[in-house]
């Protein structure tokens, strides 16, 4: 299966402050590729200079087999990009926006778009300034889709959206991808990460700290342990062999003991620490 995404050691500074730092993954044709981490880890950043919107320091970056610095404007025609937060004409209509967006890429997006207005329910004679955030979030989302782009790119997509939308939003998804295109989704929301993605990358810092199938990212030694000892009660995170836990434990008096799995927020939280590498 060919790399759609190819990032090899990118590198990106702002002066002294940190961007980030050798990080490299692939996302590979037709899956849905999570990109994770808290509020500066980088995500942002990453994603940034594969469209090209940022000049990096070091390493390169394929996107549907073009250089993002060479190509840079043949790989913006065939990817749909959502930023976190879309800034529209507050002016103009949600129709006008849609098919200005659609004019810029110099298409007609007519009737992929008047289907994706009637399954995001927006109302296409609004205009942009009376609409909620979650509103806007559709109309982002219309002008990333509505010229089936080969490779979507989301940040953030499902906030300020209801849990229908939510559901619409990646019913919409899985139809594109089924028919081969791909998408990378930057997102906090764990359980879209383990619902709707085949693999995924966890950031922290600004250094890429693991990738891997999200059955493997979820599937680990780590536990939750309450146990309380001659009356004295303590809860922590054991990770390693059970049978170690049990050995710890022998011969002490127990009142008490669970040993549970994490949830998933908790599996993610233990990258997220620093308590794992790469």
């Amino acid at each position: 299966m060919r790399n759609v995404i190819r990032i090899n050691n990118l590198t990106k500074t702002y002066g002294k402050h940190r961007g980030v730092a050798d990080v490299s993954f692939n996302v590979q044709e037709g899956e849905i590729f999570g990109f994770i981490g808290p509020n500066g880890a980088g995500k942002s950043t990453t994603i940034r200079s594969m469209l090209g919107f940022l000049k990096f320091n070091s390493g390169s970056i394929e996107i549907l087999g073009k250089d993002s610095v060479k190509d840079h404007e043949a790989i913006l025609r065939e990817v749909g990009y959502m930023p976190s937060e879309a800034l529209f004409y507050p002016s103009m209509t949600v129709l006008e926006t849609i098919k200005y967006a659609a004019a810029v890429r110099g298409l007609d997006c007519s009737r992929e778009a008047s289907r994706l207005i009637e399954r995001l329910k927006v109302d296409p004679d609004k205009r942009i300034k009376e609409l909620s955030l979650g509103n806007r979030k559709k109309v982002s989302i219309i002008c990333a889709m509505q010229h089936r782009p080969k490779l979507f790119i989301f940040d953030e997509p499902t906030s300020g959206l209801d849990p229908l939308m939510q559901n619409t939003f990646f019913e919409l998804i899985n139809e594109y991808v089924s028919l081969g295109t791909t998408c990378m989704l930057s997102t906090h929301v764990l359980s879209e990460v383990r619902k709707h993605c085949h693999r995924a990358a966890v950031m922290r810092d600004g250094h890429l700290i693991k990738t891997d199938t999200v059955e493997n990212l979820i599937t680990s030694s780590v536990k939750n342990v309450k146990v309380t000892i001659s009356g004295q009660h303590d809860e922590y995170v054991f990770k390693g062999d059970i049978n170690d836990l049990v050995a710890s434990l022998a011969g002490k008096h127990l009142d008490n003991l669970s040993v549970e799995e994490p949830s998933l927020e908790d599996m993610f939280m233990h990258f997220y620490d620093g308590k794992e590498e790469a």
